[in-house]
């Protein structure tokens, strides 16, 4: 990949990204009517779609959670507490691999029955149908990565440069992560790309009300819920 475009795509696009997502998601449940279409608790609240819901939101949740440790914990903390290299790597091969294949099964009958109950639900906009796509093809590539890796990164050591990339991204170094990445194989640049795709997505579409369920269960003590005007449909 030039380097120009791997500095662009693996330094500075994580960025970009990331501050669409925060700001979006801030702005959508800042109280702006024209953002606001919905109640956060609407999104699982279909019948037909409680079982394919609860698979895949299960899935997704460990995935994240599992992305966020792996990758930003220090390998250096992983030794500390006895987990080698080959180890953490079939902790994630594994964990990553169930909670990626529920992930999918959920969202396939989430899809199949939401399709029988459209005439219940609003009119899927372009970026609800974009951010399934891009979920869909995610997971894919997730698990295809799990394939490559047990083939490729027995000892675990390959995994050392998704780390680097994205504790350097963390630490306000985009020229290091665009380095790293430069180490790493074609798959999992595709699965990088897509991911920071949908956090850049994921505002414009009602999925955004994910960032709901924290600020609901802060309502609880009511200042969130009069920020954030809840209601119940």
């Amino acid at each position: 990949m030039n380097v120009w475009i791997n500095s662009l795509v693996f330094g500075w696009y994580p960025y970009v990204s990331l501050s669409i997502f925060l700001l979006g998601g801030w702005l959508r449940f800042d109280g702006a009517p024209h953002w606001q279409h919905e109640s956060p608790s609407r999104l699982w609240s279909f019948g037909p779609l409680a079982s394919g819901g609860a698979l895949f939101h299960a899935g997704i949740l460990t995935l994240l959670l599992g992305h966020l440790v792996g990758l930003l914990t220090p390998i250096e903390a992983f030794e500390a507490i006895g987990i080698s290299h080959g180890m953490k790597q079939t902790m994630a091969n594994v964990i990553g691999g169930a909670a990626g294949g529920i992930a999918l099964i959920g969202l396939a009958l989430m899809v199949r029955h939401g399709r029988s109950g459209a005439r219940e639900r609003p009119r899927r906009s372009l970026g609800d149908v974009a951010i399934l796509l891009l979920i869909m093809i995610q997971l894919g590539l997730g698990l295809g990565t799990i394939a490559y890796a047990v083939a490729e990164y027995p000892s675990g050591c390959g995994a050392l440069p998704f780390m680097w990339w994205a504790q350097s991204i963390v630490a306000l170094k985009p020229g290091a992560a665009a380095g790293y990445a430069n180490e790493i194989p074609f798959i999992f640049k595709l699965h990088m790309i897509n991911g920071m795709t949908i956090m850049l997505v994921l505002p414009f579409t009602r999925l955004v009300n994910t960032w709901g369920i924290p600020a609901l269960i802060a309502g609880r003590g009511g200042w969130m819920q009069r920020r954030y005007r809840f209601t119940s449909r």
